[in-house]
């Protein structure tokens, strides 16, 4: 595994401020993952452990997996706070360590069921993530385990992601905007083809893309895009013309974002999948 982390670009706390309704929102992938008595489960890019700590009441047992130092410390504290013995939380980057997690002897990577919500967009940024993310989770199950996940899907925060690459792309080029992007947005057909044919033993059962309006949080337009536009910002090594990429990004949004009754819509698009390990 690797043994650099790369810096911790997120905070609880940020987060808590920002997008505190994702694990709020994520319903209806919960019911299609109907978490039994009995689960024990595999929780990728858990975060502060939110929804974790909600899965563990229902379950026997859940393991969180994130590559923020931070979000784990948040989870295990509220894990303890809460008496939620059953739920456990490790520091791996699911992008790259997953594979070989699942292949460690150190680990117990025989689950039953693996989740994941609002995190393989991140997780799958780079093409060469793909195939082995898709294999580790497979290893981590026992056959016939279930993988239910809710990420962002094509067209998510289209408006927030061309104002992002536009506007650092107009301080440092486009080429490099893009580079820096930090998100994998794919469709229904690509979910079916990367995990049936490219990388096999998986059927999916079900599979939908559905547009999701939703409420900027407390922390408005501007508190996204501090946190999850922060990627695009750190290529500005000047401070004064990174607080001015902000502000432009941000007075287009507050613009295009606007609801005629106050506040901000955000277009989500998610991408929700449930599929089974086939053979052993």
């Amino acid at each position: 595994m690797a043994e650099a982390r790369k810096k911790d670009l997120w905070s609880s706390k940020e987060y808590q401020n920002a997008a505190s309704f994702v694990p709020k929102l994520a319903t209806k992938i919960v019911q299609w993952f109907d978490p039994q008595p009995d689960d024990n489960i595999l929780d990728i890019g858990c975060g502060d452990g939110v929804l974790t700590l909600e899965l563990a009441r229902q379950v026997s047992r859940v393991h969180g997996l994130d590559n923020s130092p931070s979000m784990i410390q948040t989870a295990e504290k509220s894990a303890i706070q809460a008496g939620h013995s059953t739920a456990t939380f490790e520091v791996v980057d699911c992008a790259t360590d997953l594979l070989p997690w699942s292949r460690s002897s150190g680990h117990q990577v025989s689950f039953k069921k693996a989740f994941s919500n609002a995190a393989m967009h991140w997780i799958l940024r780079s093409p060469s993530s793909h195939v082995p993310f898709f294999t580790g989770v497979k290893n981590c199950l026992v056959p016939n385990g279930t993988f239910a996940f809710e990420m962002g899907g094509l067209g998510n925060v289209s408006e927030m992601r061309a104002a992002l690459l536009m506007a650092a792309g107009r301080r440092v080029g486009l080429r490099k905007a893009k580079e820096v992007d930090p998100w994998f947005f794919p469709d229904e057909e690509w979910v079916v083809d990367m995990m049936e044919k490219k990388v096999g033993g998986w059927r999916v059962e079900r599979v939908e893309r559905e547009w999701r309006p939703t409420t900027a949080d407390q922390g408005g337009v501007e508190g996204w895009i501090r946190l999850m536009g922060r990627q695009f910002f750190e290529v500005l090594e000047d401070e004064t013309e990174k607080e001015a990429c902000i502000k432009e990004v941000v007075e287009v949004l507050e613009t295009v974002c606007a609801k005629p009754q106050g506040g901000w819509m955000l277009s989500y698009v998610r991408l929700r999948v449930l599929a089974t390990k086939t053979g052993q």
